[in-house]
């Protein structure tokens, strides 16, 4: 009796393959695997293009045919009639592409940036970001995390944007010179409410929480750093000594030292980094690979006492915070418009431009 195609599959998963086998096997695999994830890029780039379009039409309707929203609800029943079950297409959706298409018609800068997001994180940005460079931002920043929305959201409650303008990273001018882009990859504050810690905890319950929730601290912390352990052993004079965390990040192409402390930072500190620092560039970096950078997270610290420690260091470190519950965002805006008040110049009879279209230049996050 022949047997059936299924039959033979079922005896071929039973047998374990060779290791040459299961090496050309894996391969295949990451074809089907990059393949899917292409697949649901152009399935995401083309969705974002009709959406455009449809907003680009309404719009034009609206600015020169009188269309209202009343139009706009006639228009989503007649598509939905003329295909049963098809998603997207409401009034209200219709309504956001049009404020969209709005939204970015002047910025053709930033279009790849919207196809790569879904339409979800497209409108969460749209709905929460009122000013066109804090669209930007997060555009670049989910972008290159490849943040789901439900990290963006997140992000965005924890005021990213208004910290990276108000309190930007203080890096040293020998972190500038070896990583110009060093200021792309860290943070002031780090946002760790994740951790459901105490007010209340000692350096090893902030540890063993990180640990726990690594994934959601490299997520934290960007996507391009990667884990290399823990309590790192560092031997140096025939004296052993343990670094807290230790990564590595891909497009610095170095190694991250991470000490945490649960008090306010103390210029003493950054001596012991820079002694991890010197360690790990002597006897653990490879070859190819640049000096590896330091990050001190401390629970609180005075910025001009950082300002001071970094002033005339050649040190590649840096100093954060971290806080273990989301700060007021409501007052965080309102020092961001106090910001942006102290920005503008000032108006006189010659100069009467209205205060969006003075823009204050923020950094990037591309």
């Amino acid at each position: 009796m022949n047997k059936t195609e299924k039959e033979i599959v079922e005896a071929a998963a039973q047998q374990l393959p060779s290791s040459a086998e299961l090496s050309a096997f894996e391969e295949v695999l990451a074809f089907i695997e990059q393949s899917r994830v292409q697949a649901s890029q152009a399935v995401n780039t083309v969705l974002i293009d009709l959406y455009w379009k449809v907003g680009e039409y309404v719009w034009h309707k609206i600015q020169h045919e009188g269309w209202g929203k009343g139009t706009v609800l006639a228009l989503s029943a007649f598509v939905q009639s003329k295909h049963l079950g098809i998603r997207g297409f409401s009034a209200q959706n219709i309504w956001r592409m049009r404020q969209f298409f709005d939204a970015y018609r002047d910025q053709p800068n930033l279009s790849t940036l919207l196809r790569e997001l879904p339409w979800s994180s497209n409108l969460h940005i749209l709905s929460r970001a009122k000013r066109p460079e804090e669209r930007e931002f997060y555009l670049r920043i989910a972008s290159r995390n490849r943040w789901k929305v439900r990290e963006l959201a997140r992000q965005m409650n924890a005021g990213v944007f208004e910290r990276s303008i108000l309190n930007p990273p203080k890096l040293s001018t020998a972190l500038r010179e070896l990583q110009p882009l060093a200021a792309e990859f860290f943070k002031d504050v780090y946002s760790l409410e994740f951790l459901g810690l105490p007010a209340e905890h000692s350096e090893a319950d902030l540890e063993g929480a990180l640990l726990r929730n690594l994934g959601r601290f490299i997520t934290e912390l960007g996507r391009d750093f990667c884990f290399v352990g823990s309590q790192y052993p560092v031997q140096v004079g025939g004296q052993d000594f343990a670094l807290d965390l230790l990564f590595f990040h891909r497009s610095m192409n170095c190694l991250v030292a991470i000490e945490l402390k649960i008090r306010e930072f103390r210029p003493e500190d950054l001596g012991k980094i820079n002694f991890y620092l010197e360690a790990l560039d002597r006897d653990h970096r490879k070859p190819h690979e640049n000096p590896a950078v330091g990050l001190l997270l401390c629970a609180t610290k005075d910025s001009e006492v950082v300002e001071y420690c970094l002033s005339r260091s050649l040190s590649t470190a840096m100093v954060a915070e971290y806080e273990t519950l989301l700060p007021d965002k409501e007052l965080l805006k309102a020092k961001l418009h106090e910001f942006y008040q102290l920005c503008a110049p000032p108006e006189d009879e010659d100069d009467m431009a209205p205060e969006s279209s003075k823009p204050v230049h923020v950094r990037k996050a591309s």
